[in-house]
């Protein structure tokens, strides 16, 4: 496995309240640790569509579960969840859909990928290498505004101008091919950071976020599941920050609450009435798993169920 840890394993398996028989979709699936339990929970007649962008975590999860017939793995992302479940599920009604945002493991501690500033290595962040342009051939043309505004909304970071022109200044010298060079770049322009975080940490995160779409990724994704979900389903998602978990809540809370504008009619359309119902509270890891898994500490889960 790599080293991954799934992240709240537990507490996504009782919010998604299995059944032994029910049809489940993993639409993160990483290194397959929440997929494992998920199976282990099933019997016979149960099955799993687990997804991933990355061909990597996909042909290491083929291998892993080679033997495996009740799983359909498939080199996908969750933004099409809506139409994968129908040409996966056979007919069969969808009991649940489990989110696990983020980086896995294996993609941080890869110095190929190009997502961590810890260890040097391309500056790629793509979490499908087989699409799409690497944050280097982005950084090479993107002006000064533009990266600003990237690193604010998806790094919230407060020194984004700063840090925007210090690239298109070193860009000039020579270009940012490495992960190396982009955080010592930072580096120099971020002066003060929180306690126990790198300077690079957010504009790691704000350029990993943009060339991977992940917010507008995690929208079509949500919407989707809710689309496949059968009457009693339920919805688990995982996140990791902020910025995901503003979405995921945000969307839920939509999906729960009737419009207040046609709260006052005497025959609410059906197609206005909430589609979701929340599930307890959120969640976050314990104190025996952050020992187990310092990675899981900004871990947070949220539940919700379809309603019909």
């Amino acid at each position: 496995m790599e080293g991954h840890v799934p992240v709240l394993a537990a507490e996504a398996l009782v919010g998604l309240a299995l059944e032994a028989d029910g049809y489940y979709v993993d639409a993160t699936f990483g290194r397959g640790g929440h997929t494992a339990l998920i199976l282990q929970a099933l019997g016979r007649e149960g099955g799993v569509l687990a997804l991933d962008r990355d061909p990597q975590a996909v042909a290491a999860g083929r291998q892993r579960f080679a033997d495996e017939v009740r799983l359909a793995l498939v080199h996908a992302s969750f933004a099409d969840i809506a139409t994968l479940v129908p040409q996966h599920a056979r007919g069969r009604a969808c009991r649940g859909v489990l989110f696990d945002l983020g980086v896995s493991a294996p993609q941080l501690d890869d110095p190929r990928r190009g997502f961590s500033f810890r260890t040097d290595g391309p500056l790629d962040m793509r979490m499908d290498p087989t699409r799409g342009e690497p944050v280097s051939a982005w950084l090479a043309r993107a002006g000064v505004d533009e990266i600003r505004e990237v690193i604010t909304t998806f790094g919230e970071e407060r020194f984004a101008r700063r840090v925007a022109q210090a690239i298109v200044d070193a860009r000039r010298e020579r270009a940012l091919t490495s992960t190396a060079q982009l955080a010592a770049v930072v580096a120099r322009a971020v002066r003060t950071r929180e306690p126990g975080k790198h300077p690079a940490t957010r504009t790691f995160q704000a350029l990993r976020m943009y060339i991977n779409d992940e917010t507008g990724q995690l929208e079509r994704g949500l919407a989707g599941a809710l689309e496949v979900l059968s009457a009693g389903g339920r919805l688990a998602v995982i996140s990791f920050h902020s910025l995901e978990d503003r979405v995921v809540k945000r969307f839920m809370q939509r999906e729960s609450q009737l419009d207040p504008a046609l709260a006052q009619l005497p025959a609410v359309p059906p197609a206005a009435q909430p589609r979701l119902k929340l599930i307890g509270r959120k969640t976050r890891p314990t104190d025996a798993e952050l020992r187990r898994n310092p990675r899981a500490r900004s871990a947070l889960l949220r539940v919700a169920q379809r309603i019909a």
